[in-house]
């Protein structure tokens, strides 16, 4: 594999606008992510926005940024669209997608994410972890990740849901919203038009589902959240500035 890192950024999130330039232990965030990314090791890196000032803000820590256009559904249109112009001729044939509020993940489970293409039947990969606090297995902005176990630390995933699930005795999993897809399969999943189980749980993953496209999950033992609001961003400040 020759994987290709795109880190999607925008300014103009609801919840927190702004927030790839909140700055955390000095650094914006969306330039925390980057160093995470390269430190993983796994491939090119680049910072993909509409944002000028995002843009800038990469360059000037000694990254690279690409501007796409401002109009995309998803992070997912926008990574599609900045790999087509970093790497037109496909020398890439992996591009995974680090959504760029995660400012604590671990470069290790950025690393992992690519370990489930390693089986030519796999399309996309993705992550997840144990469930430990109460309270998250039954929150709706919780999502959970259900699937079979087919090895050490790997489940296929069946389902992606905000419902408490599955039922009954055992481990639930919190879903981590970062894919390593082929690049066949993000040209094939972008160009499907949101599925009816996509549209009833926002949940953008269950579109490659509904079309029979294999999604794999690496189980990672690292907690990354992401900073959606105010709340979040302070914990992330915390967490970074004790580290550093």
């Amino acid at each position: 594999m020759n994987p290709l890192v795109l880190i999607p950024a925008r300014m103009q999130a609801t919840r927190l606008p702004g927030k790839p330039l909140a700055l955390i232990a000095g650094e914006p965030m969306i330039v925390q992510v980057w160093r995470r990314a390269v430190e993983a090791g796994i491939g090119a890196v680049a910072v993909a926005t509409d944002a000028p000032e995002v843009a800038e803000a990469v360059t000037r820590a000694g990254g690279h940024a690409v501007l796409t256009r401002a109009d995309h559904p998803s992070g997912s249109d926008r990574i599609a669209e900045a790999a087509g112009l970093i790497d037109p001729h496909g020398r890439h044939d992996v591009v995974v997608n680090v959504q760029g509020d995660f400012p604590t993940i671990a470069p290790a489970s950025i690393a992992a994410v690519t370990g489930p293409l390693a089986d030519p039947a796999v399309d996309i990969a993705t992550l997840a972890f144990a469930i430990t606090l109460e309270e998250e297995r039954t929150h709706p902005d919780i999502v959970k990740a259900i699937g079979t176990e087919i090895g050490p630390n790997r489940l296929r995933a069946l389902y992606f849901t905000r419902a408490t699930a599955p039922w009954g005795e055992g481990p639930l999993f919190h879903h981590v919203g970062l894919y390593a897809y082929r690049r066949q399969a993000l040209a094939r999943f972008i160009a499907l038009p949101p599925s009816p189980l996509e549209r009833r749980e926002r949940l953008e993953q269950l579109r490659a589902l509904e079309a029979g496209m294999r999604i794999d999950i690496a189980l990672i033992e690292d907690q990354p959240f992401g900073v959606d609001n105010p709340h979040g961003l302070a914990r992330a400040r915390r967490l970074l500035e004790a580290q550093a």
